[in-house]
């Protein structure tokens, strides 16, 4: 596995280096747009298999943010369904042979992560206006203005953190470990690192909607039905 702090070029678009990384991302982009588009093209009120599936998904990222954000799901569901389904699929395209994670790569976790930051931005103006979202960083003290601003940051940092180091410190072990022991031997590695994958993407999104359901809700704190100890 090459260094997740460095990217071969494939090609260049004018002065822009295209990696592997971004063609993969275009991928996975491509893949979920079309996968999409044929689920939804033919919906019925008697669903099909693969029709109940989906719908079953998008019932769990509505009661998901229903939980976790005490709102209605309508506003907050493409952003955080998407989200979750791109994560998800990015980090387990390592299934497809000779493709390494877009998310094993610093600079696809940064945009995930300034992503978020933008979004928590959008959704606290739209909900409580410009003034109402700059009132939140002056919550629950004017003090805390500048520990409160620092956090917003701080915190689009730690999702960057964690979902690198997670999902990179997978793929660099089976690299090893495929290289040292032969092709059986790391299967059940690579299985726990699709089980890590998997709770990444979900992690990943319920700290998203977390996020914003605090500048939504004004800085007051978000009731929650039961604690969570996120990994």
């Amino acid at each position: 596995m090459n260094s997740p702090l460095t990217s071969v070029t494939l090609f260049h678009i004018g002065p822009v280096p295209i990696t592997l990384p971004v063609v993969v991302t275009w991928a996975i982009m491509a893949v979920l747009v079309l996968g999409g588009r044929l689920v939804t093209r033919r919906l019925s009120l008697v669903p099909s298999t693969t029709q109940a599936a989906f719908e079953l998904i998008v019932d769990t990222v509505d009661s998901q943010i229903r939980e976790t954000m005490r709102v209605e799901p309508g506003p907050y569901r493409p952003f955080i369904g998407t989200l979750f389904a791109f994560i998800f699929v990015a980090n387990w395209s390592s299934l497809v042979p000779g493709v390494e994670p877009p998310t094993a790569h610093l600079e696809t976790d940064a945009a995930l992560a300034l992503l978020v930051f933008v979004a928590v931005i959008w959704f606290g103006i739209r909900a409580v206006g410009v003034k109402g979202y700059l009132a939140t960083f002056a919550f629950p003290s004017p003090i805390m203005i500048p520990l409160n601003f620092l956090e917003s940051l701080t915190r689009t940092f730690s999702l960057l953190v964690r979902l690198f180091g997670n999902v990179m410190s997978g793929v660099f072990v089976i690299g090893i470990v495929l290289s040292l022991a032969g092709l059986l031997v790391p299967i059940p590695l690579m299985a726990l690192d699709l089980l890590t994958g998997a709770v990444q993407a979900y992690i990943f999104a319920i700290l998203a909607m977390v996020f914003i359901a605090g500048v939504v809700s004004e800085g007051r704190p978000i009731p929650v039905s039961s604690p969570r100890t996120l990994p």
